[in-house]
């Protein structure tokens, strides 16, 4: 499929710019679009893209992708990762399941979209910075509401294997900086040993992941059924023989509730009062770096109801990982996640997508148009 060739070619890594990519996208679809509108971060170096195709109205549907990647190092591939390579039934590159390969299928379908009688609009979201704490979709939904028209439904297709997923975990990340005072490894009463503090740090996450699974809700459908803590990175020192200036710890954890998430922060505000009383030291700083909640299960939701009647189940199922579709939601959008490929390979060297996948995305797509011409 040339789109997803051509959008895997872009590097899209968080740490790097999406402005090529979203150049690509707004140029492939100009020719079908009603409307079409740009948002930006505050750097100007990455930017989200809405593009609306047919009536300017209430009532539409958005399928929306994230552009950015995971960073990829080339000695673990088969293939260079930022070249779209097909072997027998599959296309392998970074990015074709999580998500480039749903933003192919819906550029694709754009020109069908533009032919159909369309009574209401379908608009094609591309965000910014989804793998770090979802930063672009919050501005693309403020600037939608804003400014209108308000959709009916949203569907983000991240890697379901084009099942329709209901609910997921919530994705709060954070990053916490301990100073310590640097001094000779061999007189650590007349320093502050930054590392070992942050040792420490850690160890109280991995209590509060113990005390977690005995707050697990009794209908948790979650695997596993209970809030996770995960501490991801710890960087700190300079040798072994100096104590430690600074340690960085970037940590988050996946809430199945909001007060959940609550306690934790309640819990590791007072560890750290309670550690700078018996050190005497207080220069431990967490700073949030994203809190998305949950997609809630809504039985009654309209883009659950659409979906069913697309693919032609009742079908469905929920995970552990955190998408865009809670802030859709929580702006007051009804959200679905469904789309194709599988997480089990998101994220990893030699990703890939499955060429039947992509065929039964394309159907789906199809099915909305034509259902958006005749209601």
């Amino acid at each position: 499929m040339l789109i997803l060739g051509d959008l895997v070619g872009f590097p899209t890594v968080t740490s790097e710019s999406n402005l090529d990519l979203i150049e690509y996208a707004a140029n492939t679809l100009e020719p079908f679009a009603s409307d079409s509108r740009i948002t930006h971060d505050g750097s100007r170096h990455k930017a989200n893209l809405l593009v609306t195709i047919g009536p300017v109205i209430d009532g539409g549907v958005v399928l929306s992708g994230h552009t950015d990647v995971v960073p990829a190092d080339e000695n673990d591939w088969t293939g260079g990762p930022f070249v779209a390579m097909r072997r027998e039934q599959r296309i392998y590159g970074r990015g074709t399941a999580d998500m480039k390969g749903f933003i192919a299928c819906a550029l694709a379908v754009a020109p069908t979209f533009a032919e159909l009688p369309l009574t209401r609009p379908i608009h094609i979201a591309l965000t910014f910075d989804e793998e770090v704490g979802c930063r672009g979709a919050p501005i693309l939904i403020e600037d939608l509401l804003a400014r209108g028209p308000k959709p009916s439904a949203a569907i983000v297709g991240e890697p379901t294997a084009m099942g329709i997923i209901t609910a997921h975990k919530g994705c709060y990340e954070y990053t916490t900086t301990i100073t310590g005072v640097e001094g000779h490894g061999s007189q650590p009463h007349l320093g502050v040993n930054a590392v070992q503090h942050g040792a420490m740090f850690i160890n109280r996450l991995m209590e509060l992941q113990e005390e977690l699974k005995g707050r697990a809700p009794e209908s948790s459908p979650y695997d596993p059924p209970h809030t996770t803590i995960s501490a991801g990175t710890i960087r700190g020192g300079s040798a072994r023989n100096v104590l430690a200036g600074e340690c960085v710890i970037e940590w988050e954890m996946r809430p199945v509730r909001r007060a959940d998430a609550s306690f934790v922060l309640a819990e590791i505000e007072e560890f750290v009062r309670r550690l700078g009383v018996a050190t005497g030291f207080e220069a431990c700083v967490t700073s949030c770096e994203g809190e998305v909640d949950g997609l809630d299960d809504d039985p009654s939701s309209p883009a659950v109801r659409l979906m069913s009647e697309l693919l032609g189940t009742d079908e469905t199922s929920v995970v552990p990982f955190g998408t865009e579709a809670g802030i859709y939601q929580n702006a007051g959008i009804p959200a679905v996640v469904c789309g194709p490929g599988s997480i089990e390979v998101a994220h990893q060297p030699d990703e890939y997508l499955s060429l039947d996948q992509l065929e039964a995305c394309l159907d789906m797509m199809e099915g909305l148009g034509e259902r958006l011409s005749s209601i």
